[in-house]
């Protein structure tokens, strides 16, 4: 793919993602993390030269490699994986910008025991498991209004901006948009939240239209 041709693909993917938000509100804004787990640091700085700033990495270890290899350029780095509790001091010691996976209270106070002890914060958005699919992590719907207003109050160093789920896995849109829905439904009952995380690659218009304002698309999009 020349540049001319990549700038056209990269403007289809913008494109798309306005006409969503506008579809569900038009002062709604989105922002898009690229999550770059299968992208090398040079496909991120190309990422970088066309305006994409956030970038999201689901382990640790590669979190930590591209960050350190691109740290002159200014970038978002989200960590959006699941967080093993004997890696929490790992990914402190980067300090994303944003933990898009608190999946349960117990991790909530191991997070809280590190961070107190390093007099640090973190950045974090509950997950929801909101398909209630054994195969997701996350809080289940009924409980997640409870145990975010419980971290908030037993976890002072977290601070928690909102919530974030994965779409439910089936091809039903209507069962994925139920999913979605219920999401920013739990989204709206907390005060003091600014971001619902909902929506990848593959279905991240209907989570727009449901209501996220922040999607995570795989970077292998903007890189065919």
């Amino acid at each position: 793919m020349n540049d001319e041709e990549y700038k056209i693909y990269i403007d289809d993917i913008i494109r798309r993602v306005e006409f969503a938000r506008v579809r569900f509100d038009e002062k709604h804004i989105v922002k898009i993390v690229a999550i770059s787990k299968y992208s090398t640091a040079d496909e991120i700085a190309k990422l970088y030269r066309i305006g994409q700033r956030a970038f999201g990495e689901n382990k640790v270890q590669d979190l930590r490699a591209k960050s350190s290899e691109l740290e002159d350029l200014p970038l978002e780095w989200h960590f959006v994986g699941n967080l093993q509790k004997n890696k929490i001091n790992n990914l402190l010691d980067i300090n994303p910008a944003l933990f898009h996976g608190l999946d349960s209270l117990d991790l909530a106070h191991e997070l809280q025991k590190k961070l107190e002890a390093r007099d640090m914060t973190l950045e974090a958005l509950l997950q929801i498991n909101s398909a209630k699919e054994e195969s997701k992590h996350g809080v289940m719907p009924q409980d997640a209004v409870a145990i975010y207003n419980q971290i908030k109050k037993e976890c002072p160093n977290i601070h928690l901006r909102g919530v974030m789920s994965i779409g439910a896995h089936t091809e039903d849109k209507a069962v994925i948009k139920k999913s979605f829905e219920t999401t920013y439904d739990i989204y709206k009952q907390l005060d003091d939240a600014t971001i619902c995380s909902m929506g990848m690659s593959g279905d991240f218009e209907l989570a727009i239209e449901c209501g996220s304002n922040m999607v995570r698309l795989g970077s292998i999009m903007f890189n065919k």
